[in-house]
């Protein structure tokens, strides 16, 4: 979008008051409070974990808790991977590739088989942060910050849990990039998984949650606006899914992404930022905007316990029968489609303007037939709404506890084992400022204002045809059900997965 500041954005873009006033109060509680503790400006390292806990104490939730206690383990390490809030890494490897020696001597597998076995029943999985690789890392307080690029070797376990046997901190094998595997001393191989999570939160941040929510969701809004006019049925289908979102990035560029923005704490701020957005945006696909699509070809339809996928692909299916009936109305015959020139226009602005004319990307430039024409608004809505929520949604419950998903580390990785030890890892974490700052980010990012509005509620009126809305009230109807059997299926987790919860997930890119 071509816009100065928050006053330039037209007025029905722009937050309502109830919104705008909430959002300023939310990030001002957060950092006033770390001022009164004495924390905000506190440029010194952590002297111990348990120090850590003071802060947010009073705003823990009760997944945070269950981070912060558990945080060590290999098991909530490894099922982030798949239900927390960056799901959209992890892949089925079938043949590990040529830069991660790892040997059946290295690694013990849970049922005796070996490596090669256990790739080809279905059940190493591989992490690979590549996009991360030969980036110049942040200085913060006067000191050089740490960005790995590792890869990282799971194994589905004969209980169907995902556990982490091997991670290599950087992309190319050496005699000083040691293979860490869980039989290492506990400071090694918990180091060696702190440089993971490191990395995944710059990955989450700038790949998986503003580039694939925030900026796509920026594209479609912008094209849809300029292309459409308001008595199209595509623009009184999709606006509502637009709300707030021009809004809300430009907040983003200017208070996170900016010289002076609060990503300048985080270990991927400076340089890095436009490198990661520029590799991240020539490898994005249309197939990998469109879940089912998606999964396919990361070879993970049959992972268990993997809730992301399962309620997503239920969403996504609702979301799609809800296109269908709708466009069903006015596009009877694929040649109502062809003829539409608003439509073409608004198809060919994304494909120009968000993919860079990319054939590559998979991205239609036009659309033949109604079924295009579904599949495509439905990928609309669905990254608009649903992913947002999937990789928006708990970044304070994964996110609040640091040494979870640590912004930066201030020490270089390990080049050798039997090195590390409880002062290496307080060392490696971010300094007090920089701890804080973080938090209040991933606090303010998690906190819905009180005018949200979920998935499927359309409190403003723009269609005035009965069948239309009779497939309003259809949708909202799928998803009320899709709720009460997500949250009857909670019940039984050790780990609930509310990410997908429709009522919890909102229209728009909105926060």
């Amino acid at each position: 979008m071509k816009t100065d500041d928050v006053h330039s954005l037209p007025d029905e873009v722009r937050f309502s008051f109830t919104k705008d006033t909430e959002f300023k109060l939310n990030g001002i509680q957060g950092i006033v409070e770390l001022k009164l503790k004495g924390l905000a400006d506190c440029e010194e390292s952590w002297k111990s974990i348990d120090a850590i806990s003071e802060v947010f104490r009073c705003k823990q939730t009760a997944l945070s808790e269950h981070v912060q206690k558990n945080w060590k383990k290999d098991s909530l390490f490894g099922y982030q991977f798949l239900n927390g809030v960056n799901p959209m890494v992890i892949r089925r490897c079938s043949k590990l590739p040529e830069n991660l020696p790892v040997t059946d001597a290295m690694v013990f597998l849970r049922g005796g088989r070996s490596l090669a076995e256990e790739m080809q029943r279905g059940n190493i999985f591989l992490c690979d942060y590549q996009i991360l690789d030969g980036l110049k890392a942040n200085t913060i307080n006067g000191k050089q910050q740490y960005l790995m690029a590792p890869l990282v070797l799971l194994h589905k376990t004969p209980e169907d849990k995902l556990m982490p046997i091997a991670i290599q901190l950087k992309q190319e094998p050496s005699k000083d990039n040691p293979i860490f595997v869980p039989n290492d001393s506990v400071y090694d191989w918990l180091l060696a998984k702190l440089f993971v999570r490191s990395a995944d939160f710059q990955h989450h941040q700038l790949h998986s949650h503003l580039l694939r929510t925030h900026l796509l969701a920026e594209v479609f809004s912008v094209s849809l606006l300029r292309n459409l006019p308001m008595v199209h049925p595509l623009y009184k289908l999709l606006v509502p899914h637009t709300r707030y979102t021009l809004q809300i990035n430009l907040l983003a560029r200017e208070l996170l992404i900016s010289e002076t923005g609060i990503l300048k704490t985080f270990t991927s701020g400076g340089a890095a930022v436009d490198t990661i957005l520029q590799r991240a945006t020539s490898s994005i696909t249309y197939s990998s905007l469109c879940i089912r699509d998606d999964i396919q070809e990361r070879g993970l339809e049959s992972v268990p316990n993997f809730y992301y996928r399962d309620d997503g692909i239920q969403i996504w299916d609702i979301i799609n029968r809800f296109v269908q009936g709708v466009l069903g109305y006015y596009y009877k015959e694929d040649s109502d489609v062809q003829r539409d020139t608003e439509l073409q226009t608004w198809v060919h602005d994304i494909f120009e303007h968000g993919f860079h004319s990319r054939p590559e990307s998979g991205m239609p430039k036009g659309l033949q037939t109604v079924a295009e024409l579904v599949k495509f608004v439905s990928m609309v809505m669905f990254t608009g709404s649903a992913q947002h929520a999937a990789v928006n949604s708990g970044q304070f419950d994964y996110g609040s506890w640091m040494p979870n998903t640590p912004t930066t580390l201030q020490r270089p990785p390990p080049t050798t084992k039997e090195t590390a030890d409880e002062s290496s890892l307080l060392d490696a974490l971010p300094d007090i400022n920089v701890t804080v700052n973080g938090m209040a980010v991933v606090l303010l990012l998690s906190k819905p204002t009180s005018d949200f509005v979920a998935l499927g509620h359309y409190p403003e009126e723009h269609f005035s045809e009965r069948v239309p809305r009779q497939y309003m009230e259809v949708f909202k109807g799928e998803l009320g059900l899709l709720s009460a059997i997500i949250e009857a299926r909670n019940l039984g987790l050790e780990i609930p997965y509310t990410f997908l919860d429709p009522e919890l997930i909102e229209n728009s890119v909105a926060l």
